[in-house]
């Protein structure tokens, strides 16, 4: 067990950051069923990562812009269009297109691309867990500042814009916060991975739990749980620990699909 602890120290860190990060962002994904939105970020932001290789900038910082970028385009779009999907659908195609052309018109061969795929949470650096940490900061100012808003707009938003609520720039920054946590997500979990890792924990969590303090608090404890257990599991057989993380969330999700509130 401490040979366990110490290989996989940077990734039990990754974890806990990562179900702070779960249990807010994961929560409102939820609660205002912007799965879609954000699956929409997470696959077009790979078309930062593109350009980030191509260019020689870094990934992370590259991927950064590229998502925040989606994330207002999106913002856009929702808020001016009524059929709104086809737009989505047609930036999530062109992000990964871009991501694409660009890794292709890059000389070399890229090993690194299928982390920012699926994830490799075993690998780590320490930069990107300064990284998600302050993102972790920023998602604890952006609740506990807006909590009452944000619980507003969720569940009615005529309601949040007759009490004079911004409706539409509180909309932005949650796609902004979204993007944000995507982009804190790719080394460990993947673009490809990473919604269903954001989705399960907290639709667990709803089902059991009677108001959304107890959702996050609940759906947070519960990412760290899969998170700890995909990583021991992925010791044991010697597999993917992000594939590890996402099956062991799905099986719960199967274990509790009958249970519960629903």
């Amino acid at each position: 067990m401490g040979e366990f602890i110490e290989l996989f120290s940077n990734s039990f860190i990754a974890s806990i950051l990562l179900s702070v990060a779960i249990a807010i962002i994961g929560s409102l994904m939820l609660l205002n069923r912007y799965n879609y939105l954000g699956a929409a970020i997470a696959h077009g932001s790979y078309g930062g990562v593109g350009l980030a290789i191509y260019f020689g900038i870094p990934v992370l910082f590259g991927a950064t812009l590229f998502a925040l970028l989606l994330a207002l385009g999106l913002a856009y779009i929702t808020l001016r269009e009524s059929r709104y999907d086809i737009l989505i659908s047609l930036l999530w195609a062109v992000g990964m297109s871009v991501g694409i052309i660009f890794v292709d018109l890059t000389p070399g061969y890229h090993t690194d691309l299928l982390a920012y795929l699926f994830g490799d949470i075993l690998m780590v650096p320490k930069s990107d867990l300064f990284f998600m940490a302050l993102v972790d900061v920023g998602l604890l100012i952006f609740i506990f500042l807006l909590y009452n808003q944000l619980l507003a707009l969720a569940y009615d938003r005529e309601f949040a814009l007759l009490r004079g609520i911004r409706v539409g720039v509180l909309h932005t920054l949650t796609l902004v916060m979204i993007a944000l946590t995507i982009v804190m997500s790719i080394r460990s979990i993947g673009l490809i991975l990473v919604i269903a890792l954001f989705s399960i924990p907290p639709y667990i969590a709803e089902k059991f739990t009677g108001s959304f303090k107890t959702m996050m608090i609940a759906s947070g404890f519960i990412a760290l749980f899969l998170m700890i257990f995909g990583l021991w599991a992925a010791y044991l057989f010697d597999i993917s620990a992000s594939a590890s993380i996402i099956l062991c969330a799905a099986a719960l999700f199967l274990i509790t699909y009958h249970k519960g509130r629903r």
